[in-house]
């Protein structure tokens, strides 16, 4: 009883996190917004960011219709219960709705931003951090609440009307909650390749043709492509990355709960997982007050401004967990503490290794300057060895912890209790998601903000400030990136076993997951094969719209007379509207790819073949996105050491070469790399609301 009693500080846990949100956003707001042109410069971006967002979220309405009435269908012939299609609809509603609460902040925190860093740097942390908190804090209290009122719901729902035959009412709640995650996914692999191809395809038209060809510097108001360059910034690295830890954030509660309730935990195996992202709310907003910056710019003094705050997060879950745990599971179950414990743990580590490799602080970086001495050809070979040792850790820390938990929580005795180690090792890296999207949603406002003083012309000392925040918001960002990877490769394992879970129930006997079993073996393959042909898919995406953009610029350079000399005006709209068409365009197939795939290899190989191919692409999407993601952030931040005044500071040959290693991997760690971390688990969540259907009409019987 103890149990139930606890469920309800999810809701709670959900409207301290927006009212937060709420509180923060509204001391943003009271900030100075600086002088006119500043205002002007962020009123233009806020508008390129909102009309993208308006036509993307109508062309992802068309599919979610197509895909209710698709799921209805499958309700009327049995396959699956009346809530799913409407738990799929909530899913990508909310998850679009956090997406555009971070990214309206976001736009109106930039010049706020600028205008604090003239008073001091500290300020300027504070305005561009609390934004992201904004961002952080609305995905959690989002989260929750969409867990809530399904859970509530449910509850009275199977408490008054009949249970389905062969399960119990807490199985048929966790059941149909796993399957609205598949909507949150959808939303989310939309938002995170339509932003990816618009952001990245502004930014290398902007510095190939700004930065290599004219030689002017970044941000310049002459550019044609700055303002969608800015836009970009925030529907890709904003709204996109709301949207992906949003998913990964309810996956993996949903996922968890259904492998507690197969674990026979019954409610207490939702409980926890439940109520630790509760804890996760309180201990994130605890851990905000911890971040404050000394005036000193230095990298050093803002990472551990960071630090401080998520390392007091994640120091407060581990503590609260163990009460938690041992309270509502018993004391035998205490290895699931130590689950939650070794998530914690390695969401940490891999902070720290993506840090080190893609930091200017660090050798790894450095040496991809150094290679800027002899071009930009050593400069891609050495991002590219960058990214590829960066794989090492993540992989073997991940590794451990799925052992550890697998194990820690009587998976030798009891198969389905690892499983739910496992899948309770993802909720408490996620735990803190609050805090940790907060680092990383501060990393687009900071640049934005850097930006806007550029073009503003502020004072030098005013830009050295917001390069400082703009460069820690690059490696924040690489953190980011990595601790989305390995937290996205830990829920997909769980969905995995989710899955199997539910072919099981349907199907009423074993899998044959045998590694001589053909089918299966066809279906790693495939799954491996399948993260790479989505990622040429994407690139190529970037490649084509950011060459409509390279002819844009050009043809603006020489048609605008008086534009190189800052006596006429870029049409900024012309880049906007091309890139936000070349986007929309250009995500539907890598997109619609990620749903396709799971259901025609269940029909045409059979379900073995279709749990092969979700862990081919798991383990193969989780390496390459790691790599990507490091590389990209490699290169980034050699181009920030050089333009510090290393090997010959801006303009020189050096910083030339960087800019192209820079142009490689921007759709690399914005794009590419991102949004394989949703692929992986849309495909699994596909897998799980579409099984009965594949079981039933599948070829391989």
């Amino acid at each position: 009883m103890f149990c139930i009693d606890l469920l309800w500080l999810a809701p709670v846990g959900s409207i301290i996190a927006l009212s937060f949100a709420a509180y923060l956003y509204f001391s943003i707001m009271r900030k100075d917004e600086g002088n006119e042109t500043m205002r002007e410069i962020a009123q233009a971006v806020r508008i390129g960011a909102k009309a993208y967002l308006k036509r993307q979220y109508l062309g992802v309405s068309l599919f979610f219709i197509v895909v209710f009435f698709i799921l209805l269908v499958l309700v009327l012939k049995n396959y699956l219960v009346i809530f799913v299609p409407f738990a799929f609809l909530t899913g990508g509603f909310f998850s679009g709705l956090s997406g555009f609460i971070g990214m309206t902040t976001a736009t109106k925190s930039s010049n706020r931003t600028a205008a604090a860093a003239m008073k001091s740097l500290n300020s300027g942390l504070r305005v561009a951090f609390s934004s992201g908190a904004v961002m952080g804090l609305t995905v959690v209290g989002l989260g929750l609440l969409d867990l809530s009122i399904w859970y509530y719901f449910l509850n009275w729902y199977y408490s008054t009307h009949p249970i389905p035959l062969g399960t119990d009412k807490i199985a048929a709640i966790t059941s149909t909650m796993l399957c609205f995650g598949m909507g949150a996914s959808s939303q989310a692999l939309f938002a995170r390749v339509g932003g990816g191809i618009f952001t990245k395809a502004a930014d290398v038209g902007a510095d190939l043709v700004g930065k290599v060809e004219v030689g002017i510097p970044e941000d310049d108001p002459r550019n044609p492509a700055v303002i969608a360059d800015n836009v970009g910034d925030n529907v890709g690295d904003v709204a996109g990355m709301g949207a992906d830890l949003y998913e990964s954030y309810v996956g993996s509660i949903v996922a968890t709960s259904a492998l507690g309730v197969a674990a026979g935990l019954g409610v207490s195996g939702v409980t926890v997982p439940m109520v630790m992202a509760a804890v996760g709310v309180v201990a994130s907003i605890i851990g905000t007050f911890f971040v404050k910056s000394r005036e000193e710019a230095s990298q050093k003094v803002l990472l551990w401004a960071l630090r401080k705050g998520v390392w007091a997060s994640s120091i407060l879950v581990a503590i609260i967990s163990y009460f938690l745990v041992k309270y509502t599971l018993g004391a035998g179950h205490m290895g699931v503490y130590w689950s939650v414990l070794s998530g914690l743990i390695a969401g940490v580590i891999i902070g720290v290794s993506t840090e080190y490799y893609t930091s200017s602080n660090f050798k790894p970086t450095r040496s991809v300057a150094d290679a800027s001495l002899t071009g930009p050809a050593t400069v891609i070979i050495s991002g590219m060895a960058v990214g590829m040792m960066s794989t090492a850790v993540p992989v073997i820390v991940v590794g451990i912890a799925i052992l550890a938990s697998y194990f820690l929580s009587g998976g030798a005795t009891n198969f389905n209790s690892g499983l739910y180690g496992i899948a309770i090792s993802a909720v408490g890296m996620l735990s803190t998601l609050g805090i940790t999207l907060a680092t990383d949603a501060y990393g687009p406002v900071a640049d934005n903000a850097g930006g806007n003083a550029q073009m503003s012309n502020l004072p030098p000392e005013v830009r050295k400030k917001t390069d400082a925040l703009d460069a820690l918001g690059n490696t924040t960002a690489a953190t980011g990136k990595g601790f989305a990877i390995g937290s996205a490769a830990l829920t997909a394992l769980a969905l995995i076993a989710a899955y199997r879970d539910q072919v099981v129930a349907i199907h009423h006997k074993e899998m044959n997951l045998s590694l001589m079993n053909p089918n299966l073996l066809v279906g790693l393959f495939l799954g491996g094969m399948l993260p790479f042909l989505f990622c040429s898919m994407t690139m190529r995406a970037v490649g084509r719209a950011a060459g409509k953009i390279v002819m844009e610029v050009r043809r603006q350079f020489k048609e605008i007379a008086g534009l190189m000399e800052g006596t006429a005006k870029p049409d900024y709209a012309g880049c906007v509207k091309i890139a936000t068409a070349a986007a929309q365009k250009e995500m539907i197939i890598p997109s619609l790819m990620a749903i396709i795939a799971p259901i025609a290899v269940g029909l045409l190989i059979g379900i073995e073949a279709e749990a092969g191919l979700l862990t081919g692409a798991t383990v193969t999407g989780f390496v390459l996105a790691i790599m990507m993601a490091n590389s990209g952030g490699a290169w980034d931040n050699a181009k920030k050491y050089i333009e510090e005044g290393n090997y010959g500071g801006k303009g020189s040959l050096p910083h030339k070469a960087t800019v192209v290693g820079d142009t490689v991997g921007d759709p690399f760690k914005d794009t590419s790399g991102p949004s394989l971390n949703i692929l992986i688990k849309l495909m699994s969540m596909v897998a799980i609301v579409f099984a009965s259907f594949i079981i039933s009409n599948t070829l391989f019987k």
